[in-house]
C-alpha cells in the first residue's frame, strides 16, 4: 500500500515532494524487516531446517531474482535517504561517475527496482493465481497455524512505530526540496516565473 502511495507521488513529484519523502522514509523499516525475514528463511533453508526444507525452495526465477530485488530495494531507498541528507543543491552538484549527480542515481535505481520488482511480482502472481483457481494445491507443510503470532505482531507494531517516528524526524530535512522547480527548467536571469 505504501509503495503504491509512493508511486502516486511521482505523478507530481514537485508538488508532492513532502509526501514522497515521508512515504519513502516510512518504507525503509518495513523493507529492512522484509529483507531480514527473507534472509532468515534462506539461511534456515540452506542450514537444513526441517520445516523450511519440507516447504521446499522457491521457484528458480525467484531464487535468481531475490538478490537483485534486495539490492535494488536497498539502493533505491539508500539513494533517497542520501538525497534527503544532502539537500537539493548538494544532490545536484555532487558528481557520480557515469550517472552525473545523486538525483540521477536515484532515478536510475528506481528504473532498476521497477524491472526486478516487476519480474518478482509476476513470478509470485502466477503461482498465487494457480493456488486461488484450484489448479495448484497448497503444500502440506504450509497447512496449519504458524507459531509465534504474538511475536510477529509485536515486531510489526514496532516496525510501524519506528517508521512513523523516523518519518516525522526526517520531514523537516525535505524542506530544501520545496523551494523551486527542481532545477529542471532554469529561467534566464531576469525572466519572470509566469509568461
Amino acid at each position: 500500500m505504501l509503495f503504491l502511495a509512493e508511486l502516486v507521488t511521482l505523478l507530481d513529484v514537485r508538488g508532492l515532494v513532502s509526501w514522497h519523502v515521508v512515504i519513502g522514509v516510512l518504507l525503509v523499516p518495513p523493507a529492512l524487516l522484509k529483507t531480514a525475514v527473507n534472509g532468515w528463511r534462506m539461511l534456515r533453508y540452506y542450514a537444513r531446517g526441517r520445516t523450511y526444507r519440507a516447504a521446499g525452495p522457491p521457484i528458480v526465477l525467484l531464487r535468481i531474482l531475490g538478490p537483485f530485488v534486495v539490492l535494488a530495494t536497498l539502493a533505491l531507498l539508500g539513494s533517497g535517504l542520501t538525497l534527503i541528507a544532502l539537500g537539493e543543491q548538494r544532490s545536484r552538484s555532487s558528481a557520480i561517475p557515469l550517472l552525473g549527480d545523486w538525483v540521477s542515481l536515484h532515478q536510475a535505481m528506481f528504473v532498476f527496482f521497477d524491472v526486478v520488482a516487476g519480474l518478482h511480482v509476476l513470478a509470485r502472481l502466477v503461482p498465487a493465481l494457480m493456488l486461488v483457481s484450484g489448479r495448484r494445491k497448497e503444500h502440506p507443510a504450509a497447512a496449519g497455524p504458524v507459531p509465534g503470532r504474538t511475536a510477529r505482531v509485536a515486531v510489526l507494531v514496532l516496525t510501524v512505530a519506528v517508521a512513523a517516528v523516523t518519518a516525522a524526524l526526517v520531514l523537516p530535512a525535505a524542506s530544501s526540496w520545496k523551494n523551486d522547480d527542481f532545477g529542471r527548467f532554469e529561467r534566464p536571469p531576469g525572466a519572470s516565473a509566469h509568461p
